[in-house]
């Protein structure tokens, strides 16, 4: 299997037409024809259905394509980074981070850094902390914000900051009314609730609760902030999701509780693959953002705050 016939499955798969797909590559469509019965032939497995009015993915073929996208995207990353190979400190960083507080720490992360190193570029995806492990291995991020529970014995963390678990309570639900800026545990205990998608999080919250073995009732399970703001905001639940102050803070729609528990603790860690060679300027970017405090400025070292 070489690369163009990745590039050529690629374009088949976006245009889902075989002349479109050739005029998109600039090549005659019966070499194209060819070249995917090849690829086809070389794995065993029919990769698209063919009919004289459609044509579709098959099963193998819609995980065929997610392995290509990833193909593709490491070659144009092996090229970035034979380019960053210089004198001068510069290059492609690519990172990844949770919601809460992540993208504020990486923000003034990045802000301090580039004063200094403004040849430095970054690429920021946002997801889940089993998403980012995921792609840290494939080699898909270079650096990582990812949070506890966390464990694994091929990456190496440090911890950046930790914050309590808080309720983004609607401001009709009579929770919003009462006095103070924390809530129990068991007053979330029959709420309907909107929690992170992150597999291990229900049960964590569960473990709050007055009685452990009763379900939550979880309406929707969310991975990016304005989600969860929008839904509590609209009165669809009552969200648990990192406090991230000066982020997640009361307005017209919503209230933010810290939620009272001594393991109602969300904390960051910082992580990087012990398997892969980082850059100069990757490297550089780690040390920055270990002895940075939170507005990104320099202190003497990282830790948790």
């Amino acid at each position: 299997m070489e690369l163009r016939h990745i590039r050529y499955f690629m374009a088949v798969a976006e245009e889902m037409n075989f002349t479109r797909a050739a005029e998109k590559l600039s090549i005659a469509q019966p070499p194209l024809s060819r070249q995917i019965k090849d690829l086809e032939d070389e794995l065993g497995a029919k990769l698209f259905e063919r009919s004289s009015h459609a044509l579709r993915l098959t099963e193998e073929g819609i995980i065929f394509k997610q392995y290509a996208e990833q193909m593709l995207e490491l070659e144009g990353r092996s090229k970035d980074d034979i380019s960053k190979m210089s004198n001068n400190l510069n290059g492609l960083i690519h990172i990844a981070t949770v919601e809460g507080y992540g993208p504020r720490m990486l923000a003034d992360w990045i802000a301090g850094f580039r004063k200094d190193y403004s040849e430095v570029r970054f690429d920021i995806w946002s997801g889940t902390t089993d998403e980012i492990i995921n792609r840290t291995h494939n080699g898909l991020c270079d650096l990582a914000i990812v949070m506890e529970p966390f464990s694994d014995p091929d990456v190496i963390s440090y911890p950046i900051h930790s914050e309590p678990w808080a309720a983004i309570i609607p401001k009709s639900d009579p929770l919003a009314k009462k006095k103070g800026s924390s809530v129990k545990p068991e007053e979330l205990a029959d709420k309907t609730l909107i929690i992170p998608s992150r597999a291990s999080r229900r049960e964590e919250f569960r473990s709050w609760m007055p009685d452990p073995s009763k379900p939550l009732k979880v309406a929707c399970r969310v991975a990016h902030i304005i989600n969860v703001r929008e839904l509590a905001g609209a009165g669809a639940g009552v969200a648990i999701f990192p406090l991230a102050k000066g982020i997640m803070e009361d307005d017209d729609e919503v209230v933010v509780k810290a939620i009272d528990h001594p393991e109602a603790v969300a904390s960051y860690l910082l992580i990087k693959s012990k398997k892969r060679s980082l850059s100069r300027a990757t490297e550089a970017f780690w040390d920055f953002a270990v002895k940075a405090k939170p507005d990104g400025k320099r202190g003497r070292g990282g830790g948790r705050f």
